[in-house]
């Protein structure tokens, strides 16, 4: 396979703020994904760490163009103001991981 157009995935994690209602945040996320699916075609999954109910992740699957996907991502993100949802200090980690074989 031509490692330039091989599909890859990323997984977006942040810490919520203690002082914020998970339902609300999770409402707000979800509808941040599904416009971001509108847009790019690519479908979120919304995970939280057992055991840390304030560490969340997003996972998108199968990106076929990661630089045009993050810049949307991004954008979508902006647009819906998930950064108010962030511990203090904190940010929005990406990272991209791509099969081993």
């Amino acid at each position: 396979m031509d490692r330039s157009t091989e599909p890859i995935d990323f997984y977006v994690y942040f810490r919520l703020r203690e002082d914020i209602d998970q339902q609300d945040a999770a409402a707000g996320i979800l509808a941040m994904q599904a416009a971001l699916a509108r847009r790019t075609g690519v479908s979120g999954r919304l995970m939280r760490r057992r055991g840390d109910p304030r560490t969340w992740m997003e996972i998108y699957e199968a990106v076929t163009d990661p630089a045009g996907f993050e810049h949307a991502l991004a954008e979508t993100v902006a647009e819906h103001k998930l950064g108010e949802l962030l511990e203090p200090g904190s940010a929005r980690h990406l990272e991209q991981f791509v099969q081993c074989v």
